[in-house]
């Protein structure tokens, strides 16, 4: 095993995590979430029948190289049309890899061969290649599926959200079940709780696999609480519902303990609703560190979906998963 990581999720956390660890001589692999159905996921279920793109797409750029004509190719694949009719909000990347899947009959071998193009220092897999939605169930009886109608709800937000599941249950890629298999190290997180992390724990096999893996389970927290979806929680508390959604503990726990800028904090407050968590965890599991990013992230021009203001620092998170790695 020894210097194999898997780093499970999906989103700006997971590229984050994988964007830090690709500087380290690792085996890197990345499985991702398959439940998007924002932006210009719909087109790709509905109009082209494929699993949703987006977060492989993230995950390869962030294992990319940044140097040379690889570099360019990154920055292109990253480039997003802020005008356009039918492509405004779209980022090229996300149409490269239908394109590729189209000519090659395939999207786990456009996926392998776009790794290719961009030079990238590990894999990045699919967690399923079924289709399937994400449901949620609320308080007062409220059901909601799709990921962004999760993600960025039109219904009440402070409800309580109760439980998730995906709707109808996939299998577990089988290159995910053996790569988890082989880890010395299994990262989960960071990203948001009930629409990036458990959509990849539910897939039948995963969770199931986790808990039998040789390799060590880490599981990095969230920055902020997510307005409709985790309102309210304490540290504590996000530990509890992955018990809960998937039988899994960890046996570290990686908290940002550095004050947040109160600026930000208010235009979290104003724009989204969204307060920090409460950190109610104590024991050695527990590694408290100054892992915040000094980078503000706005939202590029035409994307239209909420992004995180305040982001986990690549390099600070890379160091201690790779302690923990040789430990």
């Amino acid at each position: 095993m020894g210097k194999k990581i898997v780093v499970l999720g999906g989103g700006t956390g997971t590229y984050t995590v994988l964007t830090g660890l690709k500087k380290y001589p690792l085996e890197i692999t990345a499985i991702v979430s398959m439940a998007d159905s924002g932006g210009s996921a719909k087109k790709e279920r509905d109009e082209f029948g494929m699993l949703p793109v987006s977060d492989v797409r993230k995950a390869l750029l962030a294992l990319a190289e940044e140097e040379g004509r690889r570099g360019l190719l990154r920055e292109l694949l990253n480039y997003r049309f802020s005008k356009g009719v039918g492509v405004k909000g779209t980022t090229f990347g996300n149409l490269f890899l239908v394109a590729l899947s189209e000519i090659l009959g395939s999207q786990e071998k456009a996926i392998e061969e776009a790794g290719k193009f961009l030079g990238t220092k590990g894999r990045v897999l699919p967690v399923t290649l079924g289709q399937t939605s994400l449901v949620a169930e609320y308080d007062e009886g409220v059901t909601v599926e799709g990921e962004h109608e999760i993600d960025e709800p039109l219904h009440d937000g402070r409800l309580g959200l109760r439980r998730v599941y995906l709707r109808p249950e996939v299998q577990a890629n089988p290159l995910a079940i053996e790569v988890i298999r082989e880890a010395g190290l299994i990262v989960v997180g960071p990203g948001d709780l009930f629409t990036s992390i458990l959509p990849v724990l539910l897939v039948k096999g995963i969770a199931e696999e986790l808990s039998k893996a040789e390799g060590k389970r880490a599981f990095i927290l969230n920055l902020m609480n997510k307005f409709g979806q985790t309102n309210g929680f304490t540290a504590s508390r996000y530990l509890g519902e992955l018990e809960k959604h998937s039988g899994l503990g960890f046996e570290h726990v990686l908290v940002n303990s550095t004050q947040l800028p109160e600026e930000i904090l208010r235009r979290y407050a104003v724009e989204e609703g969204s307060f920090p968590f409460e950190d109610d965890l104590d024991g050695e599991a527990v590694i408290r560190g100054d892992f915040l990013s000094k980078q503000i992230y706005e939202a590029q021009a035409g994307d239209k979906l909420k992004r995180s203001l305040l982001r986990h620092d690549p390099e600070k998170l890379a160091k201690v998963l790779t302690e923990l790695l040789e430990d």
